[in-house]
């Protein structure tokens, strides 16, 4: 599967809304693949469609084992037209971005939400989250209403620049 373009803040494609899917059909099971592979070489742990300049409401999601806390599952997972329906809490914490490489702020987020949308088989879906899966799909639905978490960070002073070398070792240690 070939791995797609990242598009980078400043592109005026990430501050516009993503439209509507109203079928998944094998196109677009296709480009959900590939938008999978793009993420995991990137590497990231999510990816919305205005990020690879595909301007439709499709979300791919991986975390692997243990990626907080070493009892974590692997999440794995394809979203279409996702919306988050309810949210409880509040708590900031430290997000990056593929679109926005090398730089990090704090961001307040709900702390458990429950989003509906589809699946690659248009099924209609509704699922619970906590935690870091929580942040990670909250993070990709504003990218599809054009949001980016700069957006999002309350206290400016909060959002650096982390130096190429040390982003790579963090991510390996990951």
């Amino acid at each position: 599967m070939p791995l797609m373009e990242i598009i980078l803040e400043g592109d005026p494609r990430l501050r516009q809304k993503a439209t509507k899917v109203r079928a998944v059909d094998d196109g677009l099971r296709k480009i959900a693949a590939d938008m999978f592979e793009t993420m995991l070489d990137a590497p990231g742990v999510g990816l919305a469609g205005p990020q690879v300049g595909v301007m439709r409401r499709i979300i791919v999601v991986h975390l692997p084992v243990g990626y907080v806390h070493e009892d974590d599952p692997e999440v794995s997972l394809t979203l279409i037209n996702p919306e988050i329906v309810k949210g409880h809490g509040r708590e900031s914490g430290q997000e990056g971005c593929l679109s926005i490489p090398g730089w990090v702020g704090d961001v307040p987020r709900m702390t458990s939400i429950t989003v509906k949308g589809m699946d690659l088989d248009n099924r209609h879906i509704r699922l619970k989250a906590e935690g870091m899966l929580a942040r990670v799909l909250q993070h990709e639905i504003d990218h599809l209403d054009g949001i980016l978490f700069v957006d999002r960070v309350e206290d400016r002073s909060t959002l650096f620049e982390i130096p190429e070398e040390e982003e790579r070792a963090e991510l390996l240690a990951e």
